[in-house]
């Protein structure tokens, strides 16, 4: 069984769980370890539910870390001011896409489940300023004709709604 976590030190809405043999968790490891390759540490832990620490709810969970070694990790920033961020992600990319579309569709994923992130918001539109694009990520010069709401749903959508992943089951936190 692989279970693997979204975010940076916390989870919020779902933990997925693949299941259906081994060749199923081949698969997804590998699709794993593919989108994850500039993390040069793969380590198991114990995830513990917020304020339940004497017992873990899951053991053995995944995560990808990163190390300052800039020979196995050359996107390795450590820590930088919000400008130096946004500049690399504008640029960055992997085998699975550019860091931009990531931290884009983060800020809307993270909206969707009803856990807005001041943080990632804030890194979003710096990379939008960046790449001269507005919110809507339409150029700045054509924007001024657009009308109508942005990219965001009106209401957060609950996480009891979200669609799982197919051959994986979500697990409400």
């Amino acid at each position: 069984m692989v279970f693997w976590v979204f975010g940076y030190g916390s989870l919020w809405g779902a933990v997925y769980c693949v299941k259906g043999g081994e060749e199923k968790e081949r698969l997804a490891m590998a699709y794993l370890e593919k989108r994850e390759c500039e993390y040069d540490q793969k380590t198991t832990v114990d995830f513990f539910k917020e304020g339940e620490t004497n017992d873990p709810t899951l053991s053995g969970v995944i995560v990808f870390t990163s190390t300052p070694d800039k020979e196995s990790n050359k996107y390795y920033l450590g820590p930088a001011p919000l400008e130096d961020m946004a500049r690399q992600i504008a640029t960055a990319f992997g085998p699975c896409g550019n860091n931009r579309d990531y931290v884009f569709l983060l800020e809307k994923a993270m909206f969707d489940i009803g856990h807005e992130d001041d943080m990632v918001i804030e890194l979003a539109n710096e990379v939008r300023k960046v790449l001269g694009i507005t919110g809507l990520g339409i150029p700045k010069e054509s924007s001024s004709r657009l009308k109508g709401p942005s990219h965001k749903p009106k209401s957060p959508i609950s996480p009891r709604k979200l669609l799982h992943l197919p051959g994986a089951i979500a697990m409400d936190t």
